[in-house]
């Protein structure tokens, strides 16, 4: 860490539980998010504002008017463009120090698996379970830190899981899809829940890489905006669990 980065990341080496060895972990890890939407826009903008040195971002779609309400990544001379070109413009000017690698398509299979073991975080910031479901085994199999987050209409739910310390995984609290997934676009969704998700999963990324985090392990976080409440529930390891459980024939 030179000169400049300590004065660039002054205040977070201040913090006890960051410090100058926290900050140089993060200044040396990559993380890698799924998804460059209303969630992945501020966990990107604060991770590289914080010193994350590599950001891969990933997304197959373009930018549409309708993103520009939630999704602060994006500027409205950025629709049409894709996202993740548009996400690095914006990250690349916030902290140009940050590297940012794009993948403008959708990571499947032998390929997703081995974009997770070359990272040393994911953040699923996807919509859909078929792919959270997926990156989670993904994780689960190269034991990479998966920090998850979720949001729709005025409520959103972050967990995170931590291999090393034999947490649950996504798949504890969700083993199978529902029938019929809600989406925003039906639902709707209000700008800053996402923000509020997205934000968090930024802060769980930041100080699970500095070392910290043994109060998240097994931890659901619930928030209802409406209500302005966080709830925090306890989530066991599913000893039955399809992707992380002992028994994993279902796979």
């Amino acid at each position: 860490m030179n000169q400049s980065d300590k004065d660039r990341y002054a205040r977070q080496i201040r913090l006890p539980a960051i410090g100058e060895s926290g900050q140089q972990s993060i200044l040396d890890a990559t993380a890698l998010i799924i998804g460059v939407g209303g969630l992945g826009s501020p966990a990107a903008m604060y991770l590289a504002a914080g010193g994350i040195g590599k950001l891969v971002l990933c997304d197959y779609d373009v930018v549409e008017s309708s993103n520009l309400q939630r999704q602060i990544i994006h500027a409205d001379d950025a629709v049409g463009d894709d996202k993740v070109e548009s996400g690095k413009r914006t990250l690349t000017a916030l902290n140009p120090d940050c590297q940012v690698e794009t993948i403008g398509y959708q990571l499947e299979g032998s390929e997703l698996v081995e974009a997770v073991r070359a990272a040393d975080i994911v953040l699923d910031c996807s919509d859909n379970f078929p792919t959270r479901f997926e990156v989670n085994r993904a994780c689960v199999d190269t034991a990479t830190p998966l920090v998850s987050g979720a949001a729709i209409r005025l409520e959103g739910q972050i967990m995170n899981y931590q291999p090393a310390a034999g947490s649950a995984c996504y798949q504890c609290l969700y083993p199978r899809a529902f029938g019929a997934e809600e989406s925003c676009e039906l639902e709707g969704v209000l700008g800053p829940v996402v923000g509020v998700i997205g934000t968090m999963q930024a802060v769980q990324t930041l100080l699970l890489l500095a070392g910290q985090g043994e109060e998240m392990v097994n931890r659901l976080l619930l928030f209802d905006a409406l209500a302005m409440q966080w709830q925090g529930v306890t989530l066991p390891k599913n000893p039955n669990c399809p992707a992380c459980g002992g028994d994993r024939q279902a796979r």
